[in-house]
């Protein structure tokens, strides 16, 4: 399906009686994956749903339990026979909504794939998320500085953890990462003692805190990884979850502060800041809600007022059904050093409540 970069989405007569274009409110249907113990979909869906209700709509906002397939595609499918006008959708799985979101299209009500990318379907309007391929990029370069790769005369050693392969996410942070990352493993100035280096090989399913404690686990006892024996320099992480599970296997093995490798993150969850301010995880990628959420209601307003949709990106992301017109915005990398003015300073995370968690 090819689409202009500037595009009035769909006419009056498309939209049916039931949506005609105009100024007033319309009713928002938002599916999100996870909402058990999961803060980043629970401050996502919340704050989705407060500035699209001050915005003037009516917003039903779906969960999915944890992570539960079928119980989504339900939920979504409950969501287009109540017609409503726009739906904002976070996939459990990004490649198994294609018939139930065709029922979307066959209505014609847009799809804003919200964060995660749908594939193989061309009822996708547009995507909205903070570019996921250059988050990796930010964590390759990262370790790229932190480990002094260019002009290194010695190897340095890595272990690399990737998300759930069901999760359009998982690969491209992977490949933004190995695009800074690969020359370093191809000339040998990165090692990977596992051997395991693919997306499928390093994936870790449902991007799960747990999972990715047991394979970090797995990998100190085989190789050995420890302060005073066999070298283990960085852990490239794709988010926070799989970083705290990381992290913890480390400090089982004895690493600390000073000798923890740098382990990387993406979401600035709670738990994770408190480790960024502690020296125990290097670095993490902000993708700030309320920025999002804003985006989406001025996305939401477009469509049902009959406007343009403002996009910045026609290219960078395919579904395989074709490019999906994207507004993509930029994350913010937190550390160490930064992590008290670019998240407490800013009303973001209160100092206090992160130390006392335990």
């Amino acid at each position: 399906m090819v689409k202009p970069l500037k595009i009035l989405l769909l006419s009056a007569l498309a939209l049916g009686a039931w949506a005609t274009i105009s100024a007033r409110a319309a009713v928002v249907g938002i599916s999100l994956p996870n909402d058990l113990k999961d803060y980043r979909w629970l401050q996502d869906g919340r704050i989705l749903k407060e500035d699209l209700e001050a915005a003037g709509h009516e917003v039903l906002l779906e969960y999915a339990g944890q992570n539960n397939e079928q119980l989504q595609l339900k939920q979504i499918a409950s969501l287009i026979e109540r017609e409503v006008a726009v739906l904002l959708i976070a996939p459990v799985n990004c490649d198994s909504m294609g018939e139930t979101l065709e029922q979307a299209k066959l209505k014609g009500i847009p799809i804003i794939a919200y964060d995660r990318l749908i594939n193989g379907t061309d009822a996708i309007s547009y995507y909205l998320s903070f570019d996921n391929q250059r988050i990796g990029v930010m964590q390759g370069h990262y370790l790229e500085r932190q480990l002094g790769l260019e002009g290194a005369i010695e190897p340095r050693h890595l272990e690399i953890f990737s998300g759930d392969g069901n999760d359009s996410n998982a690969k491209y942070l992977y490949d933004g990462a190995m695009s800074v990352l690969a020359p370093y493993l191809k000339s040998g100035m990165l090692k990977v003692s596992s051997g395991e280096t693919s997306l499928r090989q390093t994936a870790i399913k449902d991007w799960q805190l747990e999972v990715a404690n047991t394979r970090m686990t797995t990998l100190i006892a085989k190789h050995g990884y420890s302060s005073h024996r066999s070298r283990l320099d960085a852990v490239l992480s794709p988010n926070d979850s799989i970083a705290q599970g990381v992290i913890k296997a480390l400090l089982a093995a004895g690493y600390n502060q000073r000798n923890i490798p740098l382990v990387t993150g993406l979401d600035c969850l709670p738990k994770s800041v408190k480790l960024l301010s502690e020296g125990l995880q290097a670095m993490s990628a902000f993708k700030d809600s309320k920025v999002m959420a804003k985006e989406a209601v001025k996305m939401v307003n477009a469509i049902t007022s009959g406007q343009e949709v403002d996009i910045n990106d026609l290219d960078s992301y395919h579904n395989g059904a074709g490019p999906i017109p994207a507004v993509l915005l930029t994350p913010l990398m937190v550390t160490r050093d930064n992590v008290a003015h670019t998240l407490f300073d800013k009303g973001y995370f209160n100092e206090q409540d992160i130390k006392n968690l335990p």
